[in-house]
């Protein structure tokens, strides 16, 4: 049984339930995050085999969706340079807006590779992996 140690969900306002689902379906799935529930209301998402709420929902509010207010941001966790290159692709192939692509992030740390995408509502989406970066040392050699 898979289980969130962070956080039990997150939801999604979006003002086109069908189109937000055909964009998080494509975008999520090279971060290994698959459907795991439809519902008149909502779509979930989560890794393959999670039990329980799904820890990303998207919920239609219709008329009442809003772009998120400043700031938010939203980072999904990423296995490999390839899935966050994936996910990048993927948005911008699905109608996202670039807003940084694939990298390293020196000013974040060494190993920080991300990208950076808005998705069809406004909300600013990352992938990131964290690299192991080799320890190194003030000591002489």
């Amino acid at each position: 049984m898979l289980r969130s140690a962070v956080f039990d969900h997150l939801s999604l306002g979006v003002a086109d339930l069908e189109r937000a689902g055909a964009f998080y379906d494509k975008v999520l799935a090279p971060l290994g995050y698959v459907r795991l529930w439809r519902s008149t209301r909502g779509i979930g998402y989560g890794p393959a085999g999670f039990v329980g709420e799904a820890p990303l929902a998207l919920v239609q509010t219709g008329a009442e969706a809003r772009a998120p207010g400043p700031g938010f941001h939203l980072a999904l966790a990423a296995p490999s340079r390839g899935a966050v290159d994936g996910f990048h692709a993927e948005a911008m192939a699905g109608g996202g807006v670039d807003e940084g692509p694939p990298g390293i992030r020196e000013n974040y740390e060494p190993g920080y590779y991300a990208a950076f995408v808005r998705d069809l509502d406004g909300y600013r989406l990352e992938a990131v992996l964290h690299e192991p970066v080799e320890a190194q040392s003030d000591e002489p050699g």
